[in-house]
């Protein structure tokens, strides 16, 4: 463990926050969604949480809270996003300067 660079780990923690963040929010807004007169959490917020790494709490949340699955735009979009994100994760594995 002594051998991962500190920036592996600064990036390791974003990503667990970026995606305990999106878990919350899907169910904050779940939990609003009840209450007829609750402000709700935007579902443009719930998609930038999603671009900006917590895809992974964002589909997460979606299927365990049973939230925003009847929406095209998030059944398909939040996999979607999560997709692109392991692609372009994946690329950068695999073309690392050495």
């Amino acid at each position: 463990m002594a051998d991962i660079p500190p920036l592996i780990w600064v990036g390791c923690a974003y990503l667990l926050l970026a995606n305990l963040t999106a878990f919350c929010l899907m169910g904050w807004d779940k939990s609003r969604s009840k209450r007829p007169s609750a402000r709700r959490v935007p579902e443009r917020r719930l998609f930038l949480t999603a671009l900006l790494g917590g895809s992974v709490g964002a589909v997460a949340g979606m299927f365990h809270f049973h939230h925003k699955t009847r929406h095209w735009y998030f059944r398909w979009g939040l996999p979607a996003i999560l997709l692109l994100q392991l692609a372009a994760t994946g690329a950068l594995w695999h073309f690392r300067i050495q």
